[in-house]
């Protein structure tokens, strides 16, 4: 137990008063010592009996939240006991970086409570759990310290920035074309094949009215998949091209209060953080047009989201890219050959890659040739603090007539996914190369 500097002092106050009783024999120095024992005795009391009744609560309104926005959490400290407490600090040892839920209260009273609010800028994507939180006090003149520990109860998984981006390659005959696929499905989509009786459970906006008029029953329609071609979005896992800058979180109360709009929050410079970015705002750009969108990590085990459609997908790619880490050895051009065959016909396949080798190139090159249409995004990892440049990669993959772009570290990633007039030459050729192909 170590002893605290308040009590050192009463101590030796304590240890001199005996002395000088043991020498003079003076009654003063009796009542001293006297004095000091009734002091310490009753401070220890006092300072077991502080947090005997103290309970603690922190509460927030969501536990979802992404990079920029402001988080706030309340914190509350209620004294159930009868005894007043001079001081208390909560302690926050939340993991969310910058969090700033740590205070002191003073002067609480018998059956009182104190509440405040902790605000935090978040600058990183995963998952925090909020906690764990010390409570401190002491007696009143602080020689016996006293704290309690309030382990987490509930954890905040932060989502990656997403971004605005107005137009993305999409023309017709390259990324969204393909065959009917003539298979049924419980999704609504553009292609009524037949209808059927109405079964308990099946939705209202299914109803076929004019056919439920002619047969005096309930029929509902039934759906077959959207013949556009779906898009798969691979994201480079592999740990040794990724790169990142030294970087400080500004999540001080003065930026959370004159800095309230997503788009001024600063991205962490960081290979990941940017792939994490495209590949979210990616998914969000295509399934709010209706197109089939799958997401493919690596990292211990290849994680892979079945392309689907609706706000239940963007949820599943939001808590993958949330968790994901690039921290795989397998490389990107194996993780994405490995799963090439496995794709339809005609989907678009978005590479999203800071690695310098050559072997990607080869990758997209084989992604043609099956009947597929790569579209590669490059994060110019020089940008980032890394020794290797991507500037070979690009000439080769625009000598491939693969659509591609360039991305490096404090660019408009919005921006940068729209340059529409920089993609069209090599949609065109690529069209042309790919329709040979097949």
């Amino acid at each position: 137990m170590k002893i605290s500097r308040s009590l050192q002092i009463v101590l030796g106050l304590f240890g001199l008063s005996l002395i000088a009783l043991a020498v003079s024999g003076e009654i003063i120095y009796s009542r001293l010592t006297y004095f000091w024992v009734l002091l310490i005795a009753g401070n220890f009391v006092w300072s077991r009996l502080t947090l005997r009744g103290v309970e603690f609560k922190r509460s927030a309104r969501l536990h979802r939240a992404q990079v920029g926005q402001t988080f706030e959490e309340r914190l509350d400290v209620y004294n159930r006991s009868r005894l007043p407490i001079v001081w208390l600090e909560v302690r926050d040892q939340s993991e969310v970086p910058g969090s700033r839920g740590s205070r002191v209260h003073t002067r609480i009273g018998g059956r009182e409570s104190r509440s405040h609010l902790s605000r935090t800028r978040l600058v990183q994507r995963g998952a925090f759990q909020l906690g764990p939180t010390v409570v401190a006090s002491a007696d009143p003149f602080g020689l016996f310290p006293v704290s309690r520990m309030f382990p987490p109860k509930v954890s905040l998984v932060v989502y990656p920035m997403l971004v605005e981006i107005p137009a993305f390659p999409n023309p017709p005959g390259l990324l969204p074309g393909g065959d009917a696929l003539r298979r049924r499905t419980h999704q609504v989509t553009p292609n009524a094949s037949s209808v059927r009786d109405y079964d308990s459970g099946d939705p209202m906006n299914r109803i076929h009215w004019r056919t439920t008029a002619r047969k005096g029953k309930l029929i509902v329609k039934e759906f077959e998949l959207d013949p556009l071609a779906e898009v798969w979005c691979f994201v480079d896992s592999q740990a040794n091209t990724h790169a990142e800058l030294p970087f400080t979180a500004k999540t001080s109360v003065d930026d959370v209060i004159f800095r309230t709009k997503q788009q001024d929050a600063e991205l962490i410079p960081a290979t990941q953080e940017y792939a994490a970015t495209v590949a979210a705002s990616l998914g969000r750009y295509y399934l709010r047009r209706g197109r089939a969108f799958a997401l493919v990590t690596g990292g211990q085990t290849v994680d892979i989201i079945p392309p689907d459609r609706g706000p239940r997908q963007f949820g599943k790619i939001l808590e993958s890219l949330a968790l994901w880490n690039a921290d795989d050895e397998l490389s990107f051009a194996a993780l994405v050959a490995g799963q090439a065959r496995h794709l339809p016909r005609g989907s678009t396949v978005v590479l999203v890659t800071a690695s310098p080798s050559r072997e990607i190139a080869t990758a997209a090159d084989q992604l043609v040739r099956l009947g597929l249409r790569p579209v590669v995004v490059l994060l110019d990892a020089s940008t980032f603090g890394a020794d290797w440049k991507i500037d070979d990669q690009e000439a080769t993959l625009r000598g491939l007539g693969i659509p591609v772009t360039r991305i490096a570290c404090g660019d408009d990633i919005g921006v940068s996914l729209s340059l529409t007039g920089v993609w069209g030459t090599e949609l065109r050729s690529a069209a042309v190369r790919a329709t040979e192909l097949i």
